[in-house]
């Protein structure tokens, strides 16, 4: 086999190279783009959970409650338990910090007790700088830094953070190795005065005495109700967990990449077997058996599918390389905030998408192989070309069938798996179908009466097997595209009206921006009253955001209290509202409570509150929240307040008087605040805001769009010529019988034109369905959100249009390299 490899084909690949090279780059892009996102994704990950490991250090275990926290009298009897060697108490808290540009940074606060967090913690020790007291971790006053802190903030002076009751003023005292978000370290103490902490703690620490059993332990202690015995590496697994339907949804994407480039591995060695039919002809003749034709066809894919392969890995770690660096391992989910992680290589991963370049590489020369091995040699060395070969025709259908019914299978591990083999059926099925596709629409062409447009409508109905080679390429990569361009359209209208739903007031200003500060920086109370008495504000509506914690496996859930006067006007609903029974509290439920929590219209559940405390609640309906993925309950601001007597407000919607400026009002609020702590908008820059994020997380998806076409139309483009080289005893018969050269050239266009157009139908159809089961089954499976289906016929035409006009010029611009010689000595030999 090496000696054929050597003869035969690398004289084929020095005579073409440019040919071959779109084939190889084709799965050297394809491998590079899903190893480069598994590198981001693995990296981010492996960074954040040890970033979590230096914040948590080393206990056995945590004792944990709601964010806000629990009674520090149960410090006293953990620590004097006997199983108990060390307990380290925790506050912990989420603010903002004023940056030397006079911006706000978010900043997480650890409160601890230096004196004994050491042998739990280390990477939290503080560390005083150069000339300061020792003793300086003790003071109330004093903050530690980690290294992202200190970068993002960009000064070493006083440090004012953002508290309950307006801002404090801090020290700069030194630094801790701890790595990870932004973080700066103090006296718990210090903590507990300056953010209202007084006598609540967040966590503790505890490390257990040698021989110490964790259960009996836990059961001594009796914990108040709240209050749970945790893991350290909760959070790590936590992340990886909501994770991981996003990185697999990256990853399936970037595979599109290389199920595209298997086509065209198909479409160029289909080509390179028509163009070498003599030269296998007389190797058959002088004892090459068909198998051994098979062979060394499979191993030129084989060969340049390693060869993509490792060109693909290297350009995939170039590429997670810079991208870490550039984007600090976010790709766009938000999942590894504050986290700028080292690349991290994996010798497994490499030679796992290596390995699957290579397969999709003799995937696509299987069938040019089987093409070579059935040559008939005495047929071909007349340029006859091969003899036809049954397909069978229920073998597409069949596929198609079996993807609709994986399509409605649940997913495996919050992961839709069965969806994405859907996908993969619904497409090798649609393409497998071409053939009886082009019979069953060719069946209702009336047949021309101008005599070329006849002779090629006949054509391309009667060789219509041929069709798979020309049209497969079309397909793949038009239904494809088509099937990303409705998805992309149909969440970013959701996305859109949904925005037009939450956003109806005309002014928005808030105290945090990140959920988890929330849960302490909220407005002034005089800011909040004065609102209504300003000039030009007819009305302004408080909303109080914090989260609480429902299952320890999965993040927290976001609690919404605002007034509430008509819930079906005023929320995005995916149904009715259920009628709320006597004595019971009103609970709004966005869809991913339904899929978590089991917490649908007309049911019951225990919602815990902030401040530890679980109330009942019925839920009267769910509405779409496409900003919260983990789910959000909205209550009534009223019910709120009786259930918690929490009166704080985060965020408040001013409704203006006709002809108002937004800016005076803006102004007019400052006045006598703080007003770097404040965060003003209008609904259209949070509209644009949003609209501008959607579209840079899906840029990876227009990226693929057009990755897909272009290799589609390359796969055309090839195969056309690879149509047009096995008919040159056609085209010298044609002109024997006194055809011109423009007359065989429109024969191949119109040919050309009838299949592509067929083929840019079945796409079209074919994309639909895809667009179906990515929208109505991938999406909440994955993401827990519905939306309706956009079909953006000007966009998907404009593409079926400029799919037929690519594919009828390269047809007509192979026909008329391959027939630009004198086409009768085609036929010199059978005179």
């Amino acid at each position: 086999m090496l000696a054929l490899l050597r003869q035969l084909s690398w004289p084929e690949l020095r005579h073409h190279p440019w040919r071959n090279l779109a084939a190889l780059l084709a799965v050297m892009l394809g491998v590079a783009l899903a190893f480069s996102v598994h590198l981001i994704n693995a990296s981010a990950l492996s960074e954040f959970s040890a970033a979590v490991r230096s914040v948590n250090g080393d206990p056995d275990f945590e004792l944990r409650a709601q964010r806000g926290g629990f009674d520090e009298a149960l410090y006293e009897r953990v620590t004097t338990h006997p199983g108990v060697l060390v307990a380290s108490p925790v506050v912990e808290v989420d603010t903002y910090a004023v940056d030397a540009k006079g911006k706000r940074v978010p900043l997480r606060v650890l409160g601890l007790d230096a004196l004994v967090s050491g042998a739990v913690s280390p990477a939290l020790t503080p560390r005083p700088a150069d000339g300061d007291d020792r003793f300086a971790a003790l003071a109330p006053d004093a903050v530690f830094l980690n290294a992202t802190a200190r970068e993002a903030l960009g000064h070493t002076g006083p440090l004012r953070l953002q508290t309950p009751t307006g801002s404090a003023t801090l020290a700069i005292s030194g630094t801790v190795s701890a790595s990870g978000a932004p973080m700066a370290v103090m006296d718990i103490a210090g903590a507990q005065a300056t953010f209202g902490w007084l006598g609540r703690l967040s966590r503790i620490d505890v490390r257990l005495a040698e021989g110490a059993d964790r259960a009996r332990v836990v059961a001594d202690l009796a914990l108040p109700a709240g209050v749970r015995a945790a893991s350290p590496d909760e959070a790590a697994q936590r992340v990886s967990n909501v994770s991981r339907a996003y990185r697999v949804n990256l990853t399936v994407l970037a595979l599109v990449a290389l199920f595209t480039g298997a086509f065209l591995v198909f479409s160029i060695l289909s080509l390179s077997v028509a163009k070498r039919q003599a030269q296998f002809a007389l190797l058959g003749v002088l004892g090459l058996t068909g198998r051994e034709r098979l062979a060394l066809v499979v191993a030129e894919s084989a060969v340049l599918g390693a060869v993509g392969s490792v060109l693909g890995v290297a350009l995939g770690t170039a590429l997670a390389a810079t991208a870490l660096k550039l984007l600090a391992g976010d790709l766009g989910g938000g999942y590894f905030p504050g986290v700028v992680p080292t690349l991290q290589f994996s010798a497994g991963a490499a030679l796992l998408y290596g390995g699957l370049g290579v397969l999709a590489a003799v995937v696509g020369g299987w069938l040019p192989a089987r093409s070579a091995q059935r040559l008939a040699p005495a047929l071909a060395l007349k340029g006859l070309g091969a003899e036809a070969h049954g397909t069978w025709p229920w073998f597409g259908p069949a596929l198609m069938v079996l993807g609709a019914g994986l399509a409605l299978l649940p997913p495996v591990a919050g992961v839709p798996l069965a969806a994405y083999a859907a996908v993969a059926c619904l497409l090798l099925g649609g393409i497998a179908w071409v053939p009886a596709g082009l019979a069953l629409l060719l069946r209702a062409v009336r047949p021309p009466r101008e005599p070329l447009a006849l002779l090629a409508v006949e054509r391309a109905r009667h060789q219509r097997n041929a069709a798979t080679v020309a049209v497969a390429g079309v397909v793949a990569s038009l239904s494809l595209a088509v099937a990303l361009t409705v998805m992309v359209a149909s969440f970013r209208d959701a996305v859109t009206q949904w925005l037009d739903t939450v956003l109806p007031a005309d002014l928005y200003v808030r105290a945090a921006s990140a959920g988890t500060a929330g849960d302490l920086v909220a407005l002034p109370d005089a800011l909040v009253q004065r609102a209504t008495t300003v000039p030009g504000v007819q009305r302004a509506e408080p909303q109080r955001v914090s989260q609480v914690l429902i299952d320890a496996r999965r993040p927290p859930v976001t609690l919404i209290a605002r007034p509430l006067t008509d819930p079906a006007r005023e929320l995005p609903l995916t149904g009715d509202l259920r009628p709320l029974p006597a004595g019971a509290t009103a609970a709004y439920v966005s869809e991913a409570m339904v899929d978590l929590y089991r917490a649908a219209p007309g049911t019951s559940f225990d919602l815990p509150l902030p401040d530890g405390s679980h109330t009942r609640v019925f839920v009267r309906g769910v509405w779409r929240d496409y900003a919260r993925q983990h789910g959000a309950v909205m209550l009534h601001a009223a019910d709120y307040r009786r259930l918690t007597g929490d009166t704080r407000v985060n965020d408040l919607a001013m409704w203006l008087a006709p002809g108002t400026d937004p800016l005076a009002v803006q102004q007019a609020l400052r006045a006598g605040f703080d007003g770097a702590l404040l965060e003003f908008a209008s609904p259209g820059e949070i509209r644009a805001l949003s609209l501008r994020i959607f579209d840079r997380s899906f840029a990876v998806t227009y990226w693929l769009q057009g990755v897909a076409i272009a290799i589609g139309l390359f796969g055309i483009a090839a195969s056309w010529s690879a149509q047009v080289l096995a008919r040159r005893k056609e085209f010298g018969l044609l002109s024997h019988l006194g055809l011109t050269r423009r007359q065989v050239l429109s024969i191949v266009a119109l040919e050309a034109a009838v299949w592509t157009g067929v083929g840019a139908v079945l796409g079209l159809l074919l994309g639909i369905a895809v667009s179906v089961v990515l929208v109505k089954v991938v999406n909440p499976q994955s993401f827990h959100w519905s939306m309706d289906l956009l079909l953006p016929w000007t966009r998907l035409l404009v593409l079926c249009a400029a799919v037929l006009l690519a594919g009828t010029l390269t047809a007509w611009a192979s026909a008329r390299s391959a027939a630009s010689r004198q086409m009768a000595l085609a036929v010199k030999e059978d005179w």
